[in-house]
């Protein structure tokens, strides 16, 4: 039956933690929700960041060890991050147009803009002091940052995965150079590491349903909280703003992960290439994280769109930390829309130094706590646009936080297809219905 497939199994959840949501904001059942049901949605979460670092150490060694050729890593790394870097500038560029074209900022109440200023105040407070820390390191230091000290000291943190997936290459090429019987050996043993780690996800989400339900419980709970209608007003106010990003996101879905998996594909359909990745996509849109959902992420893409694992293992780790293309377009569209709405004009070099930052930033803001938020101010900061303005977006911010996770999510998968589509590492799909 249909309601058997996952995917329809974690859409039904969504549904029915969103109806709870509003029904225990009404009936006034909030303590009882996020005492009671909000911590299986933080278990179901934390049980996937458990998985992440496993999962990638194990997957990249194998797949770099069982190249057995420097020369091929090379070539697919720098393919790698070129096609991210392409990506990231090119969903820059359709926010700054959907934003400059529909000018959502020019609409904002002037009283709406006075309260969530005052309400969030403390909140830009922090984000500021980090984004200062950002701004005050030198241009080398996301090299630097690359090398962790202590490997087992940056396994403790999904925010350096960047440095999991530095190490886990580095062993793989060890492999490589020991070659031999031993190589071979070592090989064998990150393979079954890797098949017992999927084996656990596969138990993981079993459970996805029930901790997508809880949530999105707890999301609606922490928006509303007893009065449901100033959250109904908040999502009105802000409402031009979200539309915008969504349609920037959603041309960036369809305008450059679109063409680019079908320049690419032979006999796979578009709708094939969405339905396959679609249990990650759900995922990631009730995660809000594309490191939480990189164990799913990996599993769809090599077993429905027919990747071998010696990219996705490569490829989809790299794309988790440094692919934030819905994060790009985020930041672009919220610094012209609070521009617009403190009633300031942006320069054609300012829009220009947007498409700079904020794709350096896609890059560097891995290892940030808050990210998006946080990398927003250094854009701001470097089109001298006041910080404070955040407050603007900061109430609708983490619903559309899941929409730029999922369009995140699904540049890593169409990467991941474009890469092994020109490798010549694509196998023939188990596809489902």
């Amino acid at each position: 039956m249909w309601y058997k497939k996952l995917h329809w199994q974690i859409v039904i959840g969504l549904i029915l933690g969103l109806i709870y949501g509003l029904i225990s904001s009404v009936t006034g059942l909030n303590d009882f929700t996020t005492e009671f049901i909000k911590p299986f949605g933080t278990i179901f979460i934390t049980l996937l960041k458990l998985i992440a670092v496993p999962l990638v150490l194990a997957s990249l060694v194998a797949g770099v060890a069982s190249l057995n050729d420097t020369t091929k890593l090379s070539r697919m790394g720098g393919k790698t991050v070129l096609i991210y870097l392409c990506t990231t500038i090119f969903a820059v560029t359709i926010g700054l147009l959907a934003v400059n074209l529909i000018k959502p900022g020019n609409s904002l109440p002037e009283q709406t803009r006075i309260d969530l200023q005052a309400q969030y105040s403390g909140a830009i407070e922090s984000r500021s002091e980090s984004a200062q820390e950002v701004m005050n390191r030198g241009k080398l230091d996301i090299l630097v940052d690359l090398v962790p000290e202590n490997f087992f000291a940056a396994a403790t943190e999904n925010a350096n995965m960047l440095q999991i997936v530095f190490v886990a290459i580095l062993l793989g090429i060890g492999i490589i150079y020991m070659g031999g019987e031993k190589g071979a050996f070592l090989v064998k043993v990150f393979d079954s590491f890797n098949d017992v780690i999927i084996v656990i996800v596969d138990l993981i989400m079993k459970t996805a349903p029930y901790g997508v339900f809880a949530l999105m419980a707890g999301l609606i709970v922490d928006l509303a909280g007893d009065d449901l209608g100033k959250a109904i007003a908040l999502l009105v106010a802000l409402g031009n703003y979200s539309i915008t990003l969504l349609i920037a996101l959603i041309l960036h879905v369809l305008l450059v992960y679109s063409s680019m998996f079908k320049f690419f594909s032979k006999n796979m359909k578009l709708s094939t290439f969405f339905k396959a990745i679609r249990p990650a996509m759900l995922l990631g849109f009730s995660t809000s994280s594309s490191s939480a959902t990189l164990p799913v992420t990996m599993e769809r893409v090599e077993k429905n769109l027919g990747v071998d694992e010696e990219v996705s293992s490569f490829v989809l780790p790299v794309g988790a930390t440094i692919n934030m293309d819905g994060t790009s377009c985020y930041q672009a569209v919220a610094a012209v829309f609070i521009a617009q709405a403190l009633g300031l004009d942006l320069t054609l070099a300012q829009q220009l130094m947007i498409v700079l930052t904020a794709t350096a930033a896609s890059i560097g803001a891995a290892g940030v706590p808050g990210a998006g938020i946080v990398m927003l101010v250094v854009v701001l900061e470097s089109i001298q646009v006041p910080a404070a303005g955040i407050a603007l977006i900061l109430g609708v911010d983490r619903i559309l936080d899941m929409c730029r996770t999922t369009v995140n999510i699904t540049g890593d998968a169409a990467v991941s297809y474009v890469v092994a589509a020109t490798e010549g590492k694509l196998h023939e799909p188990e596809l489902e219905d």
